[in-house]
């Protein structure tokens, strides 16, 4: 019989790699916490103080436009437009933040601290978490590959924007969940995932492409059934009982119009025929639809089974690339998935300064529009978009170097040796049995 401190020694020499990782991460919270510093110190009280400090938040005023320190989200007593515009999870994550910071704040002013405070921490502990769960995803041979998510210039920056490093621990999970071919626990942390935030939705194509390829229908099936039972064991009690609150986040994902960071934004500020002046929810879904097409074909032509972390960057990349909406913290949601895909650091490096200009070029360019109207403090159009197709330009760039990599596997770095993808579950070594060019293997 083993004992028990036996038993014990290889956890704890599993576990030993990933404590500076879990350290590092621990630094990248701690350095984006100060980043908000500006505004927690009282600035996020007057916008131009707000825009001139980069240090803007949605969590601290949604605590006051929401009701929070008052109702609760999806059953609040407010107009329509007033309701938390976020799916579930995120809602039941800000319902429990608010309730302790009720507990333990007296007065709205110092509630409303204490949620931004009590926020930031959750965020934090779970951007360590999604660091060490893709390490792990990523094995032994490229673990430290998981600090360009730790310490990358443009996680520091957005990290506590919004709520989306919830959905990033989730989606590492689900990712690490499927490497080790738990596929109910994967289904289940997807169907969460979704319902944080909807842009893991686009990882069940990279799954159902690459069981097309190897016909491993059953994990697939197994990990949707519980994907779908997830997501509406979460769901079902607010369809039912509170049903205008629910459905908030997806009418205003319908109606929102064309937003800030958006490559359809320049094509309406600069007049372009068709792409300027059509829907841009249509030319959105079609343009998305024929990427996804693009990956659909590359997935089953390419010479050997492409990588599930290819698949799912390709399928991110190009749903935020067609977006009405991309905002600045939208970031945190391609950093994992573009280091997974392609550890290598120069395209990562040129992305990184794109997303950091970005991230300051957008409130410099808040600065001077309506209502604040400070074109002294801020930069015009221009200027603007420059930062806007650099995002694009940079990831078309890293997208590039994907396929590539997809059109010849001797060119990726995660498959040097004739290593198969340590990540793929099922996937891994298996024979195909439906491509687009028979004999490739």
């Amino acid at each position: 019989m083993t004992s028990s401190t036996e038993a014990r020694v290889p956890l704890m020499a599993r576990a030993v790699p990933y404590l500076p990782l879990g350290l590092f991460a621990a630094l990248g919270a701690t350095l984006a916490y100060v980043v908000r510093l500006p505004c927690r110190t009282g600035g996020w009280n007057d916008q131009v103080s707000t825009y001139t400090n980069f240090c803007y938040t949605d969590i601290y005023p949604l605590f006051f436009d929401r009701q929070l320190g008052t109702q609760n989200p999806y059953f609040a007593d407010v107009p329509f437009d007033k309701q938390v515009e976020y799916p579930v999870v995120l809602g039941e994550v800000m319902q429990v933040i608010s309730w302790l910071a009720r507990w333990l704040g007296r007065g709205e002013a110092a509630q409303a601290v204490l949620f931004f405070d009590l926020t930031v921490i959750l965020l934090g502990i779970c951007l360590v978490i999604g660091v060490l769960l893709m390490a792990a995803v990523a094995g032994p041979t490229r673990r430290w590959d998981a600090l360009w998510y730790a310490l990358a210039p443009s996680v520091i920056l957005a990290a506590y924007i919004n709520w989306d490093l919830v959905a990033g621990a989730l989606s590492m999970g689900v990712l690490l969940a499927w490497k080790r071919q738990r596929h109910v626990l994967a289904g289940v942390l997807l169907g969460l995932a979704i319902a944080t935030k909807f842009y893991p939705l686009m990882f069940v194509g990279a799954l159902f492409l690459l069981a097309l390829r190897t016909a491993r229908w059953r994990p697939f099936l197994l990990t949707m059934l519980s994907t779908a039972a997830a997501w509406l064991a979460v769901n079902v009690p607010f369809m039912l009982f509170a049903w205008e609150g629910w459905r908030r986040f997806y009418v205003f994902s319908q109606e929102r119009g064309v937003d800030w960071g958006s490559p359809w934004l320049f094509f309406q500020n600069k007049g372009w025929p068709v792409l300027g002046d059509g829907d841009p929810s249509k030319l959105g879904m079609a343009s998305l639809a024929v990427l996804c097409l693009g990956i659909a074909v590359l997935t089953l032509a390419a010479p050997r089974r492409p990588r599930l972390a290819q698949i799912c960057f390709l399928a991110l990349a190009a749903f935020m690339m067609t977006n009405k909406v991309w905002s600045p913290q939208f970031v945190l949601w391609l950093v994992p998935f573009a280091v997974l895909a392609r550890p290598n650091w120069k395209p990562l490096a040129l992305w990184q300064l794109a997303e950091i200009w970005y991230f300051f070029a957008i409130w410099l360019y808040l600065l001077a529009q309506p209502p604040l109207s400070r074109a002294d403090l801020g930069i015009g159009d221009d200027t603007y978009f420059s930062a806007v197709w650099g995002r694009i330009l940079t990831i078309a760039i890293m997208m590039a170097f994907v396929v590539r990599d997809v059109l010849r596997p001797d060119k990726d770095v995660v498959r040097q040796a004739d290593l198969d993808d340590q990540a793929d579950g099922v996937f891994a070594g298996a024979p195909d049995r439906f491509t687009l060019l028979p004999g490739h293997r």
